[in-house]
C-alpha cells in the first residue's frame, strides 16, 4: 500500500459552541491512500463532527488546524471524489433539490427509478446496476411507502452510484439486515482495493467487520485514545485474550473493551465532579399529581 497522504489532519480542534469545552481537541491523523479505518468511540466521542469537518459540512477557523484530503484544502479547495454518507435522511432532500427537481409532487412521492436519474444514475447505469442489486432495491418503489431500512438502501445506491476516491461513511448500515449489510461491506472493500480508495467509517456495529479495515483507531471525548493503527492490530496492548493468532483479528473484543475503558474513565472523571450520568436516586420525585403538574407545567 502506498504511504502517500490521502487524509492529513493536523492540530484540529473545534468548538461547537465557542463558550462550550471543544468537540474535537488535537486530532493529528495521517491516513494513506487506499486505507479502510474504522472509528471506534462511545456516542459523542467526537467520530460524526471530524467526519462533517473533513466532509466541509462544519467550517473549521481554529488557527493553526490543516485538514486536507488529497493534499487539498477541504475548505478552500473543491474536491471532486469525496463522498459523505451520514445517517440524516436530509442527503436525499438535497439531493432532489440540487437535480432541480422542485415540483411538490415529486418531492412529496418519486418513484425510486426517476430519483436515481434524476441524480445522474443514468451516467453510471453499469455501477448504479450493481448496487441495486447488492442492496435489493426495487425501482418501482415510492419513496413515501418504504421503511427505513429500504430509504437507508436507496440513499446507498444514490452516494455510491458515482465511483468516489475518499469515502467518509457515518454508521450507513444501522438499518441493513445482515446479508445486504455484508453485501455492501463486501462491494466497498472490493471496490476501494480496485481503485485504491480509501475509506474512514465510524460505526457501532463490529459483527463481521474483521476482515474490513486496514486500520482501526479509538476516539474518546473529542481526542483519540489510540490514533489509526494498522490492522490486524498486533499492537495493542494488552492482548484481548490468550489465542492471539485469533483474537487479534477479531475486531468486536478489542472494540468493546475499548468502550468499557471509556466507561470507566468518565466514571473517574464524574467522581472528580463532572455531571454524573445513570440514575439520581437520591433525588425526590413528585408523590401527587398536583405536585407532578407544578413541577412539569410549561405552559407558562
Amino acid at each position: 500500500m502506498a504511504s502517500v497522504s490521502e487524509i492529513l489532519v493536523q492540530n484540529l480542534t473545534y468548538h461547537h459552541d465557542p463558550s462550550a469545552p471543544a468537540s474535537l481537541s488535537d486530532i493529528n491523523i495521517d491516513l494513506p491512500k487506499g486505507s479502510r479505518t474504522i472509528l471506534i468511540g462511545a456516542n459523542g466521542a467526537g467520530k460524526s463532527t471530524l467526519l462533517q469537518i473533513l466532509a466541509g459540512k462544519r467550517l473549521v477557523t481554529s488557527e493553526g488546524a490543516q485538514i486536507l484530503i488529497q493534499g487539498r484544502d477541504v475548505f478552500r479547495q473543491s474536491l471532486p471524489g469525496v463522498t459523505y454518507l451520514g445517517t440524516e435522511w436530509k442527503v436525499l432532500t438535497e439531493a432532489i433539490v440540487a437535480s432541480g427537481a422542485m415540483n411538490p409532487v415529486v418531492r412529496g412521492d418519486i418513484v425510486v427509478e426517476h430519483l436515481l436519474n434524476s441524480v445522474g444514475g443514468y451516467r453510471h447505469k453499469e455501477r448504479r446496476d450493481y448496487l441495486l442489486d447488492i442492496l435489493d432495491v426495487d425501482l418501482d418503489w415510492h419513496m413515501h411507502a418504504i421503511s427505513d431500512g429500504e430509504r437507508r438502501r436507496v440513499q446507498l445506491c444514490m452516494g455510491l452510484m458515482q465511483p468516489w476516491d475518499v469515502l467518509l461513511l457515518d454508521e450507513v448500515t444501522v438499518d441493513l439486515d445482515v446479508q445486504v449489510r455484508d453485501d455492501l461491506l463486501s462491494f466497498l472493500k472490493e471496490d476501494g482495493e480496485c481503485r485504491s480508495a480509501t475509506i474512514l467509517y465510524a460505526t457501532h456495529i463490529f459483527d463481521g467487520l474483521n476482515e474490513f479495515p486496514t486500520h482501526i483507531a479509538h476516539m474518546r471525548f473529542g481526542s483519540f485514545v489510540t490514533n489509526p493503527i494498522p490492522w490486524p492490530a498486533s499492537t495493542i496492548d494488552p492482548p484481548v485474550g490468550n489465542n492471539v493468532g485469533v483474537l487479534d483479528r477479531a475486531l468486536f473484543p478489542i472494540a468493546l473493551r475499548w468502550l468499557r475503558e471509556d466507561r470507566e474513565y468518565r466514571r473517574v472523571l464524574e467522581s472528580a465532579g463532572r455531571r454524573t450520568r445513570g440514575a439520581r436516586r437520591g433525588q425526590a420525585l413528585p408523590s401527587s399529581s398536583e405536585e407532578f403538574y407544578r413541577k412539569y407545567d410549561y405552559s407558562h
